[in-house]
């Protein structure tokens, strides 16, 4: 009896303290609508002939009790009608939406009191939303089950979903901060940019590296760690001649068929199939819950949630408001230090301009606040395995670099969201292990083009004796500077090499003989123009007229210069190419060839460091492989390598800090190998720490037929083709 009336006390006491909060956020939003309307001249809440104090003031209330009653009631509703919308019009359509409600229950005030201009509507329920939602939250802050409540409704949780207790097996929390690499993450944290990651190094955690595929780039590195395969993965971008389409990691349509490739040959749904969630990833480990998935955007279904992400952070309207302004201030941050980097001439450096600033903004606020949110969903929920991505360092320091001040902000802001998850987590029905990962590095450096005055495409071409632009053949190799591996020695070698391909020797002629070069020129002229892809300092070139992988012999029989201008050149580490003779070789500068069988880590690749020779050779095997792969150089000195793309911080191929992401782990796991080589090895030592759980956390067998292989994914249609293929 003694206990009933203590539940009855204590029930009693939670309601009234609801009902305080209640009164007074009331109160608080009452006030803002009262201030608001004394500074802006196109709002009010009185009468044209005037009203006493009193009266304005119950106008106030009733129009703030309405607008919170709408907020509750209605809001939620209309966001989840506009999931289809892209997330960047429905962050700006939220203003308007939330704008509308507050005219809607300014008319519900009785008399007419209330009006507004519809651009001071919108103004105005910007400012009242986030009074609100801020002064809820520091009401809650004080009581452990408000906030507890609070979390769970802002993560679109009504209540856990699992009642297990501190004695339950704990969950495992994966989080991804993309393109940070092992040394980055070893710098902030010495130099106090990450003090949360530096309390868990010190007391919890133990920091390891690991080592890339020669594809060091998301598809391939996430796709292995998901899916526990990336096989035939050569690069984020490459050309298949079987089927005549072009793969980009980041393209919906690429990434499905990249998964379900996965999926059948490994016959496993991937790291997440037993209760898992996947948010703002490639692909969706095998999750039911989705969230921000890029295989799933191509997918049609009731099954198909990617967006649902949104609606979790959404429907509040005041999580829009601080995001939009986040956003317009990350997207100044950026104007400002690219203006910066300009009037200091420093270098290297690549545009920003156009729609960058708005592209960077989305990457570092909006993607991550959804993917937290979800995040923090999926603890209050209780899941067992949650796999999240973080994209904004690795879309900053593309543009600015992997190293400084721009680069030095972000990772802040990373820190401070990881400190939020760790506090959420302790609000959650479970313990959590927190695992942090990355899946490549970045490797820093003026682009190709910068450093030598052509593309890759531009020397391809070249050597291939097809026409290029005049600035090309005007160039005077003045751009090569010693931090870049330049250097008068540099200038030599590219002029040397582009006048060769560019002005055939008549040495060449006469090896070929009169009939042998003509034939030569006429199978050229009838060939089709070479496919060249960049992926970070990773070419591919290849020839879409041949149905199957050329040999070098091949391609000098139809482009004699080819080879030798790209292996000659100053700015190109190596070549891989077929050989009829050799089964696959490897060329570099000075003449050198060696046969990919016999290939060690000295020689050629020595430079690149252990590891090299097995990457290259595993690269080699794949069926999709390109006709020439072409790595860049890298100056061990300088860590400097050259993108093919507009990239000063890049990664995709072998050089420097791009292969060598990390891995921060709990001290309680079993400690991965050492060293740890590939995504696929990280994908299970993952595995291998679900299972130290509670019994085997992921399917240990599961054989599906090739046809089977898409029940995996969470849908039900087929793939949705991208414009591509």
């Amino acid at each position: 009896m003694g206990d009933r009336r203590g539940h009855t006390r204590g029930r009693w006491r939670s309601a009234g303290r609801a009902l305080v909060r209640v009164v007074t956020v009331w109160a608080v939003s009452t006030l803002t609508l009262l201030v608001l309307a004394g500074l802006l001249p196109d709002f009010q809440l009185q009468s044209a002939d005037g009203d006493s104090p009193t009266t304005i003031a119950v106008t106030a209330a009733l129009g703030a009790g309405a607008f919170g009653l709408l907020g509750a009631l209605v809001w939620p509703l209309i966001v989840r009608a506009l999931l289809l919308v892209p997330a960047l019009v429905l962050g700006l359509l939220v203003f308007f939406l939330n704008g509308s409600l507050l005219l809607v229950a300014l008319w519900l005030i009785p008399d007419g009191r209330g009006t507004a201009a519809p651009e001071t509507a919108v103004l105005v329920a910007a400012v009242m939303s986030a009074v609100a939602s801020a002064t809820a939250t520091a009401l809650a802050v004080r009581d452990d089950d408000a906030y507890r409540r609070r979390l769970y409704r802002l993560a679109d949780r009504k209540r856990p979903r699992t009642s297990a207790g501190p004695e339950a097996a704990p969950g495992t929390l994966f989080l991804q901060l993309d393109g940070v690499g092992h040394r980055v993450l070893g710098d902030a944290v010495a130099d106090g940019l990450m003090p949360t990651l530096a309390d868990w190094i010190a007391t919890t955690h133990t920091l390891t590296p690991w080592r890339t595929d020669w594809s060091s780039q998301t598809g391939a590195s996430q796709l292995g760690i998901l899916h526990g395969s990336n096989e035939d993965v050569p690069a984020f971008r490459w050309y298949e001649k079987d089927t005549g389409r072009l793969m980009v990691s980041n393209r919906p349509g690429s990434a499905v068929e990249l998964q379900r490739r996965a999926v059948e040959r490994t016959g496993d749904g991937g790291l997440l199939t037993l209760d898992g969630a996947s948010r703002g990833n490639l692909f969706s480990g095998g999750a039911d819950q989705l969230a921000l998935v890029l295989s799933m955007a191509a997918r049609r279904g009731r099954r198909n949630r990617s967006r649902s992400g949104y609606f979790a952070y959404f429907s509040d309207p005041a999580n829009a408001v601080r995001t939009a302004g986040s956003f317009a201030a990350e997207a100044l941050r950026e104007m400002a230090q690219s203006t910066r980097a300009r009037l200091r001439r420093e270098t290297p450096r690549v545009s920003r301009g156009g729609l960058y600033p708005l592209v960077r903004a989305f990457a570092t606020v909006v993607e991550r606040d959804v993917v937290v949110a979800a995040v923090m969903g999926d603890l209050l929920a209780g899941r067992t395995a949650v796999y999240a991505d973080l994209v904004a360092y690795d879309e900053v320091a593309h543009h600015s670099g992997p190293h400084g001040r721009d680069t030095a902000q972000v990772l802040r802001r990373l820190d401070r969201s990881l400190a939020l998850i760790a506090k959420v987590a302790e609000h959650a029905p479970r313990p959590y292990r927190i695992v942090l990962l990355s899946d490549h590095g970045q490797s820093p450096g003026p682009t190709f083009e910068a450093a030598y005055g052509l593309t890759l495409r531009e020397l391809v071409r070249a050597g291939c004796g097809l026409p290029v632009p005049r600035r090309v053949r005007r160039t005077r190799w003045g751009h090569p500077r010693t931090e870049s591996g330049g250097g008068s020695e540099a200038r030599d070698a590219a002029r040397d090499a582009l006048r060769g391909a560019l002005h055939r020797g008549v040495d060449e002629r006469d090896e070929l003989g009169r009939e042998g070069a003509e034939a030569a020129a006429v199978a050229a002229a009838r060939a089709p123009e070479p496919v060249v892809l960049a992926s970070g300092n990773l070419g591919l070139v290849s020839f879409p007229g041949v149905p199957h992988r050329m040999t070098r012999e091949e391609i000098e029989r139809l482009h004699p210069g080819l080879l030798r201008t790209l292996a000659h050149h100053p700015g190109i580490g190596f070549l891989l190419v077929a050989s009829e003779e050799h089964g696959s070789v490897v060329l570099a500068r000075d003449g050198v060839e060696v046969p990919v069988a016999e290939l060690t880590d000295d020689g050629p690749l020595a430079v690149f460091g252990p590891g090299a020779a097995d990457a290259v050779r595993r690269t080699d095997g794949f069926p999709h492989v390109a006709d020439i792969m072409v790595n860049s150089m890298y100056d061990p000195a300088t860590g400097t390598v050259h993108a093919f793309e507009e990239q000063i911080g890049s990664h995709g191929g072998l050089g420097g800090e791009q292969g060598r992401p990390f891995l921060l782990w709990p001290r309680d796991l079993t400690p991965p190998p050492d060293p740890l080589v590939g995504a696929e090895q990280v994908h299970q030592v993952l595995r291998g720490w679900l299972r130290e759980a509670e019994g085997p956390q992921v399917p240990l067998e599961i054989s599906p037929s090739s046809g089977d292989a898409e029940a995996f994914l969470p849908v039900s249609d087929p793939a949705v083709r991208d414009k591509n293929g």
